[in-house]
């Protein structure tokens, strides 16, 4: 496949996905394209990314560049980290025309999403994504945010990027757990919206996950058109863009009851999320058991993380629903679940008790 361009309109700002192989060394054309001009530039860069790659970032950007390398994870995703890079923004006495660049996983993106945000009210942003899991979910849509004591991204903002570039050159040098990360948003977006992307994806796991061509390019085109769908739509989750959350209300939980360990990376926890939907959907006669059978073998086929047992012990489930009370969509005391009624098709703003949770989690815990 050749390289693809999704347009997204997400309310006063439009801005394109570009998704292709090798396409950081094209890098100064793809913003030109797009008139996306700057003198300067602040390369916000994960650690883990290998250097190869971020030198032929740097070789192709002309520009005046400054460089801030970070070890991302879920607990250096803070205000603290914010602050570090709004201090070598005035210091360097960048302006509102000068630009960030993201390059990095989803915490990275969200990170200088929400610090491009801050910075003087605006500065540009270009986003490059180099997971699967960032180029097929955080990196559209301009959710941005950090984590404090109260859970994951309790503080943040919505800001588009003026660009968003996804190189498939990144993703050979992910390591598999990293992958299977992402491969979790890709059902998600699937099980929530496209019954035939569901089937594709069933069909053509082994080739997906091994980033064999066109299957990779097709996967993340077709999953990142369901999210263009919706973030268009909804940009700032009223109402539709909430069926996003599908298993992540359970996942975020997760995520903060063991305190964002490396334990349970983010897409293993949306997985499980995604396993524990599924069942409650069943369980309240909300989806047929055949879809609820046709998912599980699918995620159990494919050596998915699926079960809750690996991570939690019956002790865990009040702290987990506690961080479930507290999440952002909560409109109460009570809990507001992402369910499905069939492949294809969620249901949103359904409410439930805490106790009713704590007991369902109980019972997968035991069974």
């Amino acid at each position: 496949m050749s390289q693809k361009k999704l347009k997204i309109s997400a309310g006063s700002q439009k801005y394109n996905v570009v998704i292709g192989n090798n396409l950081i060394s094209k890098l100064p054309k793809l913003l030109s394209a797009d008139s996306i001009e700057f003198k300067k530039c602040l390369l916000l860069i994960d650690k883990r990314v290998p250097k190869n790659l971020i030198n032929k970032i740097k070789t192709s950007l002309k520009c005046e560049k400054t460089f801030y390398l970070f070890n991302a994870n879920e607990k250096n995703k803070n205000i603290k980290t914010v602050q570090s890079i709004l201090q070598i923004l005035f210091k360097k006495n960048f302006s509102r025309g000068d630009c960030l660049i993201s390059i990095g996983g989803g915490i990275t993106g969200d990170i200088g999403g929400f610090t491009a945000s801050l910075f003087k009210r605006g500065l540009k942003l270009v986003n490059i994504p180099t997971t699967l899991l960032a180029q097929v979910d955080s990196s559209i849509g301009g959710k941005t945010g950090v984590n404090n004591i109260y859970g994951k991204n309790q503080i943040g903002s919505f800001y588009q990027p003026n660009i968003v570039v996804s190189d498939i050159v990144f993703l050979k040098t992910l390591p598999k757990r990293e992958f299977i990360c992402g491969y979790g948003e890709i059902l998600k977006h699937s099980l929530i919206a496209n019954k035939k992307l569901y089937q594709f994806l069933c069909k053509n796991f082994e080739n997906i996950i091994n980033l064999k061509s066109p299957f990779i390019e097709k996967t993340i085109y077709e999953s990142c058109k369901i999210k263009k769908f919706v973030v268009e739509k909804d940009e700032k989750e009223k109402n539709l863009r909430k069926i996003l959350n599908f298993g992540h209300t359970f996942a975020h939980a997760y995520e903060a009851s063991i305190n964002f360990s490396n334990k349970l990376n983010h897409g293993e926890a949306v997985l499980l999320g995604i396993n524990a939907a599924l069942k409650f959907s069943l369980n309240n006669k909300i989806l047929k058991r055949n879809d609820y059978n046709s998912v599980i073998k699918h995620i159990k086929k494919s050596n998915l993380p699926h079960n809750l047992k690996n991570y939690f012990s019956i002790k865990d489930c009040n702290k987990i629903t506690s961080f479930m009370v507290k999440d952002k969509k909560n409109r109460s005391n009570m809990i507001n679940l992402v369910l499905l009624k069939k492949i294809g098709s969620p249901i949103i703003n359904k409410e439930y008790k805490k106790q009713k949770i704590t007991y369902f989690l109980k019972n997968q815990l035991l069974n």
